[in-house]
This record gives C-alpha cells, structure tokens and sequence, in this order.
C-alpha cells in the first residue's frame, strides 16, 4: 500500500474544497438547513456534471470516473470540513455502493448514470425502530406474489429518506433470508414523513410501506445480508474520512481563536492549558486521519480485513472528532455556546455520525469477536 496520497489525489482536494468554499459556506449551510428537502436540486447537478463528484466511484461505462474509495474518501473529507448539505453519503456512498457491490446488471444500467450525473438521489433503507445495523434488526417483510414483490413494515433514521427518488431497502423475505428491493419515492403505499434530528445538516426520515411495489435486485448467490454487510463496511469508512474532517475543521477554528483572543493582555493559546487541550486535540485528529486514510486503502485493495479495519476506523474517528468538536467549544468559550456561532453545528454533526452504522461500543465489540473468532479458528 502506498500511505501518500498522489498528486492527483491532492489535485481533487483542492478543487472541491475550493468549490464548496464558494458553494458551501456557512451562511448557505443556515439557509439550507431550513429549507423543506435540506439541499440545493441545482447545487447537487452542478456536483454531479462539473466536478462528477457523485460519480468517483461510478465505472466509466455507466457515467462515472472509476476511481476508488480514496477518491471517495478525499471528497467525504471536505465535505465534512464544510457541513455540506447534500444527499452525498446517502446517495453517493450508500446507494451508488449498493449497486456496484450487487450482481444486478439492469440495476446498474437502470439507476447508476442517474446517481452519477445528479439527476437521482438515492439511498438504503436499513434501520428500524431497534436501531440495529445487524440482520437481526430488519423485521419489514417482503411478500412475492405473481412474480412480483410487495413490502410491509417501516423503515427509521434513513438517511434523505424523503427526498430520495430511488429507495433501497432491506426487507425480511418469506424464506426467513434477507433481500435488498429497490422502491421508487414516489411508489404507491409508501409514505415518507421527516424526522427532527439533533443535526439540521443531515436529514432523516420515517418510511412507512402499506404493501408497496418493489423490485428485489440480484445479490451474491442471492446472500442479501453479505451484500448488506459489505456496504456497511464502506460506507462506516466513507463516514470515518467525513468526520477527519469534521474533527480537523474544529481544531482549525480552535487554533485560530486561540490565536486572535487575548486574556490578562494574552492571547489565550500562549497559556499552558490551552496549548495541552489543542495539542491533545492535534494528536486524535492525526491518528483518526491515518486511521480513516488505512480504511480507505483497505477498501480500495478489497482487504479480506476491511470488516475489521472498517470498525475501527469509524469506532476511533467517531471518539476523536467528538473530543475535536466538543473541545473546539471549549476553547471559544462563551461565543461557542451561542447560535450564532458555528461551533454547535459541527459538534451536533460530531454526535450524530458516532452513532450513524454503529456506535463505538459496538465497532469494538464487533472487532473483538473477530479477534475471538480468527484465534478460535488458529
């Protein structure tokens, strides 16, 4: 593996941090975060048929770049570092991965170009009210009858779940086994109703299916869980480089206050105790990017470890951009408790996205039972 990023890499970090430093700045961020569907229409074609940023990870012959998760990774990174208001991880990453990780040939045909381009939102329907991110979790049930599928049941916390034009969704089939279908958003019977969250920049949405029309789309040797399993792991990786920069945008504000607000005739970075806590602060944030940056190369190189390299990139992320967040209003003070002042809103993304695909305790968990497991077998 090679640990640097390429100059190509760097190439699209600029651009996109330059792009949504014009595109995405804080007050577009307030202004978005009030607004019924959450994002810009017009902004998320421009991403898709400009930068083809929704397509990094699209092969080439169904509209995309064909580049890889790093790419991915680098534009999760900034997107985090601005509070982007846009559909990416749900559709970009969770439906887009869905897709390609499937073995539905007409599925990509049909809905990829469209992900790719922006001219579809789409995203994964998984969660119910147990909030599990295991197969024990999915209790919506899917019914075939004349050849066709229906669903029944409700979905919880999905992601733009309703502003999403193509649904992915995880249902419990007749055989006991597990199905992915792909629904329309504005399919018969499905009723979508948007849920207040502590994050205002990232929506949720209630699904409730009364025997909607779905297509089930073809997984590994019809395994729907291992094909559910295997987004999971990319899409906690994806979200580990998001909140690198989530943690690294806070430090960043952190630095800077420390730098211009002055106590007792200092600036307040010039006392001991300050430049501990953002010294502190530095060092998570630096192992968390090696972390996520290790993840990213792992997906990319289809490492049988990425399951557990996945959980512990997103269980050590999550603690490091929480503690970069929380003590970013530390440092502001007063002024970091007030709405006026952004601070709140990466601390709110922060605690959000630690719980989003599991939690730490449960990454942790999900690694040590690997380890008994790998041991056990040795």
């Amino acid at each position: 593996m090679d640990f640097a990023f390429s100059e190509e890499q760097e190439e699209l970090r600029r651009t996109v941090r330059a792009f949504l430093a014009d595109t995405s700045p804080e007050t577009e961020v307030r202004r978005l975060m009030e607004t019924p569907e959450g994002f810009d229409r017009a902004l998320w074609r421009r991403m898709g048929t400009e930068l083809g940023l929704q397509g990094l990870a699209v092969p080439e012959e169904y509209g995309g770049a064909g580049c890889g998760p790093v790419e991915m990774g680098v534009v999760m990174e900034e997107s985090g570092r601005a509070l982007l208001c846009a559909p990416f991880l749900a559709s970009a990453v969770l439906a887009t991965t869905t897709l390609l990780r499937c073995d539905d040939e007409d599925a990509r045909k049909r809905l990829l170009p469209g992900l790719a381009s922006g001219e579809l939102v789409g995203t994964l329907a998984l969660t119910e009210d147990s909030a599990r991110w295991d197969a024990a979790g999915v209790c919506l049930t899917a019914r075939e009858s004349a050849g066709s599928w229906r669903l029944s049941g409700h979905k919880t916390f999905v992601l733009d779940g309703a502003s999403a034009d193509v649904v992915l969704t995880v249902a419990r089939t007749g055989d006991d086994g597990i199905g992915v279908f792909c629904v329309d958003g504005d399919a018969p019977g499905l009723t979508r109703t948007p849920l207040p969250t502590m994050d205002p920049t990232r929506r949720q949405a209630r699904l409730d299916y009364d025997d909607v029309p779905a297509t089930l789309l073809r997984a590994h040797g019809d395994d729907g869980w291992r094909l559910v399993a295997e987004v999971l792991d990319r899409a906690a990786v994806a979200l580990a480089a998001e909140q690198v920069g989530v943690a690294g945008q806070a430090l960043d504000m952190a630095v800077e206050y420390a730098k211009v607000r002055h106590q007792f005739g200092r600036p307040i970075g010039s006392f001991q105790a300050v430049k501990h806590l953002l010294a502190d602060v530095l060092l998570e944030v630096e192992s968390a990017r090696a972390a996520a940056h290790y993840a990213l190369l792992a997906a990319d190189a289809e490492d049988p470890e990425l399951p557990a390299v996945a959980s512990l990139a997103k269980a050590f992320c999550s603690d490091a951009c929480l503690q970069a967040t929380a003590e970013n209003i530390q440092v502001h003070g007063g002024i970091g408790f007030t709405w006026e002042h952004p601070a709140h809103l990466y601390l709110k993304r922060a605690k959000t996205s630690q719980l989003l695909f599991g939690d730490p305790a449960y990454h942790r968990e999900r690694l040590a039972q690997r380890v008994i497991r790998v041991q056990g077998a040795a």
